[in-house]
């Protein structure tokens, strides 16, 4: 079996797998709803969340589906390669000419799925809220971001290996975790492109969220509101950065639709994640999964003989990095069961956090609230949760939430 062979393998086993996963996920629409999250939704909002669902699966599944047809194509024709030769024959221009054809299909699949999704479904179903010149706005500013990102990864590699020879792997994982930390400390200033972000106005939802802060001696550079409802109608929060950088942040669409304690619950949840330390814990997992990677990558530069297979005369750092994921695309279930189910833990944790805060109830009512307006799945399958969910099910949390209060 030829080393392209075993590439088309991966692609064809890794897309059937999300494809399989999308299916279950459509099937599982007819689940019974669990008790505690009954109330959600009506008769009508729950036939309407269905054909939500259906539709949104559909197209995921048309998506996986044109995704890895399209990879295995390119990977068959030595598409890359013919590209490439486009280019001058030096190692930036190589690796720009693979990264650049990448870069204009995840375009055009990304764009067309995209409007689908967001100017067709979302606005459908009264989600959306973005003007055609906003969707093109930010679809450029994601394009040249991912373009950017994709050839600074493979011009570091380029430069490891070259520095490393064979002995890379270590070396190649700490200045993947390094690119990681740094784009983790630049995405405040990265989501700045294309939203407003204001400080939170004074008054006693402020003075609420600072005696919470005051309280556990956290820090934080600020708390802004940003101009979600620009874009969408559905809710969320978030704390971005860390150290002198950190930030919390809360969707202006949060502010109108939930009262002060629902905000606070949903605040303190955040503050969880920062005592717990959740964002530093989930970057010492990160290496695991950069050393799984890294050695990927070790394994593709070792033998150049592979890329002669795909039309190259020697390596070519971007093809590196793509074919590196497309094996990888064979271990995913097992980082995505191990990686989720930490992510979850996480979770609960940071539920717990705003029990102890005495705002138990009101977060319930926030779950509630948050699952109505983001048209949440009340009862996914299983299989879906273990394998994709970052976050628990409402209906688990709810539950955990009862029991936490029950505690204290």
């Amino acid at each position: 079996m030829t080393y392209k062979l075993i590439f088309i393998l991966c692609a064809l086993l890794g897309g059937a797998y999300s494809i399989i996963l999308n299916i279950v996920k459509y099937r599982s629409a007819d689940n019974p709803t669990p008790e505690s999250v009954s109330d959600i939704y009506d008769n009508e909002t729950y036939l309407k969340w269905k054909k939500y669902s259906a539709e949104h699966c559909r197209l995921d599944i048309i998506s996986s589906s044109l995704s890895c047809v399209l990879t295995v194509a390119l990977l068959a024709t030595n598409a890359y390669s013919a590209f490439a030769n486009i280019f001058p024959l030096t190692v930036f221009w190589q690796i720009f000419g693979v990264v650049a054809l990448e870069a204009i299909i995840d375009a055009v699949i990304g764009t067309v799925i995209g409007y689908v999704k967001t100017m067709v479904i979302e606005q459908k179903y009264g989600f959306n809220r973005s003007s055609i010149k906003t969707f093109i706005f930010d679809r450029i500013r994601s394009v040249i971001l991912g373009l950017v990102l994709a050839i600074a990864l493979s011009e570091l590699i380029y430069l490891v290996h070259d520095l490393t020879g064979n002995f890379m792997i270590i070396a190649l994982a700490g200045a993947l975790l390094a690119f990681t930390l740094i784009s983790t400390f630049l995405f405040p200033f990265f989501s700045r492109i294309g939203n407003k972000f204001t400080p939170l106005e004074d008054g006693e939802l402020k003075d609420k969220l600072m005696e919470l802060l005051t309280k556990h001696g956290y820090k934080v550079r600020a708390i802004e509101v940003m101009d979600a409802s620009r874009r969408t109608t559905k809710l969320n929060a978030y704390i971005a950065g860390f150290g002198k950088t950190k930030t919390i942040v809360l969707y202006d669409n949060l502010l109108t639709a939930m009262d002060n304690d629902e905000i606070c619950a949903i605040f303190a949840h955040e503050l969880g994640h920062g005592l717990h330390k959740h964002v530093l814990k989930s970057q010492f997992l990160n290496i695991g999964y950069l050393l799984i990677l890294a050695t990927a990558i070790w394994l593709t530069v070792i033998s150049p003989v592979i890329y002669a297979d795909f039309g190259f005369n020697t390596i070519n750092y971007g093809m590196s990095y793509i074919l590196a994921g497309t094996a990888i695309g064979l271990l995913q279930p097992a980082i995505s069961l191990v990686l989720n189910a930490i992510s979850r833990a996480h979770e609960y944790d940071a539920d717990r956090q705003a029990v102890k805060e005495g705002y138990g109830e009101a977060m319930i009512r926030a779950f509630k609230k948050l699952a109505k307006d983001n048209f949440v799945h009340l009862a996914p399958s299983r299989i879906n949760v273990v394998l994709e969910y970052s976050h628990p099910p409402i209906s688990d949390r709810i539950d955990a939430v009862k029991k936490g209060m029950e505690k204290e």
